[in-house]
């Protein structure tokens, strides 16, 4: 057991202070005083304890990837990191399997695959931390088969504090701090203390193999009629034939990028419920509706994509980019599909993310598929231009959703409140110039603007997709500040049942003094 303080002293510390989004810290003011490393769960106790009882507020990170400012811009506080909890080793007594918080994905994904032949339903970006993306309810290629991964969770480790400010290890279970757990089962980080490990009793088998591929179409040729075209092609799908099971197995995430990209991608992966692509059938039927849209070959995946998506991005590189027939996709073992990708020029490591990049982002969650209307807000923001910025890193990643996420019972134990969706939404700017940050930004806000300006839901949520028969709100792992100047903004995140009032009374009850605070914590 150890705690290692790095402070402003440390050659580490400016590595340190910050996470994968350059835009935070935003000044060397808004800087964390120290960053302290903790081995375990006793060491983040005396990390906590010591912090508040010298005034100074605490801030978590596993993998550095929270989206705004909820980490990395902190005043003279002190950032707590679980990178060093990362051990999937379970315990002698109890669950069957483990992971730290600070475990990567790209770490639990072969661990428990040595372990145990199983695995979970979490994101394709490996770096990233299991700490926030299973809080805040991660999912991932195979989440329609085997549903988000706080489904899964049957117990965790969190250090909370009470009122005289004194630190407080609970193992929270369904028979001991039930709601605590279940709170912790997808509402997100930073709101009720420090969870440093997840427990599972059972977890889904691995499959054995998967089926991978991707299809492109360009700009040059792409006219009005035709991009509304494959986008109802593409959503339609997964309204309709998405909800039958042997479906399941089918993911896709389909890239709006801007224009000035080049070409829109598509990435595709597939395994049967038994876990083999024995029977292709699913997956070829998915690839032939888009024939009439006459997709081009040899493209790159975007950038942006391949980033947030690497496993889909590495079937690109392997040279057969449009798979519209069983011949020309591609078969592998699914433990092979999880190997980091190799870094291309400029955009970092398998190590970890790239440090450079400024990225903003929004979400939206989508029960039925796109309208017309949508899709002439699409085309017309992705076809325009803003005098002096390169919205090359500008995409819209709408992933198809569903299938075993939407099983209502899990409603009542988790809380992750969409239960009724078919794709899921994640606007992205990526840009490096921080002199591009304003026009980035704007066009982001103004596109998302433009798509939800009349609510279904009445003219008082206009701008937003707030909960109807077509949305289900916003995603809080994809985290997005400009949402606060809605008072209904904890409605977008956790709907309009009672689930943000009982995450209320978690908060007060095992956080009286909101000591795990930031713009978009839960309000007690």
């Amino acid at each position: 057991m150890a705690i290692e303080i790095v402070s402003s002293g440390d050659v580490r510390f400016d590595r340190l202070c910050h996470g994968q989004n350059a835009r935070y810290p935003a000044t060397e003011q808004d800087r964390a005083s120290r960053i302290a490393l903790c081995d375990d769960t006793d060491d983040v106790a005396e990390a906590l304890e010591r912090f508040v009882h010298q005034g100074l507020r605490p801030t978590v990170r596993a993998g550095g990837h929270c989206y705004e400012d909820f980490v990395d811009n902190n005043p003279g506080g002190a950032i707590i990191d679980l990178s060093l909890l990362s051990s999937t080793e379970p315990p002698k007594n109890g669950a069957k399997y483990r992971l730290g918080a600070g475990s990567t994905l790209g770490q639990a994904y072969f661990n428990l695959y040595k372990r145990g032949l199983v695995t979970i339903p979490g994101g394709t970006c490996g770096p990233v931390g299991a700490g926030g993306h299973i809080s805040g309810g991660g999912y991932g290629l195979l989440s329609r088969m085997h549903g988000v991964t706080p489904d899964w969770v049957t117990a965790v480790d969190i250090v909370t504090l009470d009122s005289a400010g004194k630190a407080q290890v609970r193992h929270a279970t369904k028979s001991t701090d039930a709601d605590l757990l279940r709170a912790c089962r997808g509402s997100g980080g930073g709101n009720y203390g420090i969870v440093t490990n997840f427990y599972f009793d059972t977890l889904p088998p691995a499959p054995t193999e998967v089926m991978r591929g991707s299809i492109g179409f360009s700009w040059d040729d792409m006219t009005e009629e035709r991009f509304a075209r494959i986008l109802y092609l593409y959503s339609n799908y997964w309204e309709t034939r998405g909800h039958d099971p042997e479906t399941w197995g089918l993911f896709a995430i389909f890239g709006l990028s801007h224009k000035s990209s080049g070409h829109l991608n598509m990435g595709v992966t597939f395994q049967n419920p038994d876990g083999t692509v024995k029977d292709t059938k699913v997956i070829e039927e998915f690839l032939a509706i888009f024939d009439e849209c006459k997709p081009v070959s040899e493209i790159a995946i975007h950038p942006t994509m391949a980033e947030h998506h690497p496993q889909l991005a590495a079937s690109s590189s392997a040279g057969t980019n449009v798979c519209m027939a069983q011949h020309n996709l591609i078969k592998m073992a699914w433990i092979d599909s999880q190997e980091p990708p190799r870094p291309a020029a400029g955009r970092g490591s398998a190590a970890g993310p790239p440090r450079s990049g400024r990225h903003a982002y929004k979400s939206t969650y989508m029960r039925k598929a796109f309208t017309p209307e949508e899709a002439a807000v699409f085309y017309k923001h992705l076809t325009s231009t803003i005098p002096g910025a390169d919205l090359k890193g500008v995409v819209i990643l709408v992933d198809s959703f569903g299938g075993a996420v939407n099983k209502k019972q899990l409603l009542e134990e988790t809380s992750v409140a969409q239960r009724d969706s078919v794709m899921k939404l994640q606007f992205i700017a990526s840009w490096a110039d921080p002199a591009q940050d304003a026009a980035h930004q704007q066009f982001l806000r103004e596109l998302y603007k433009d798509l939800y300006a009349t609510s279904a839901a009445g003219a008082r949520y206009n701008g937003t997709p707030f909960w109807s028969d077509h949305y289900q709100g916003c995603y809080i792992n994809y985290p997005d500040a400009d949402m606060l100047q809605y008072d209904f903004w904890p409605q977008l995140y956790y709907g309009t049942g009672d689930l943000y009032p009982f995450l209320q009374s978690v908060k007060k009850k095992y956080d009286p003094n909101n000591v795990f605070h930031h713009s978009m914590s839960i309000r007690a």
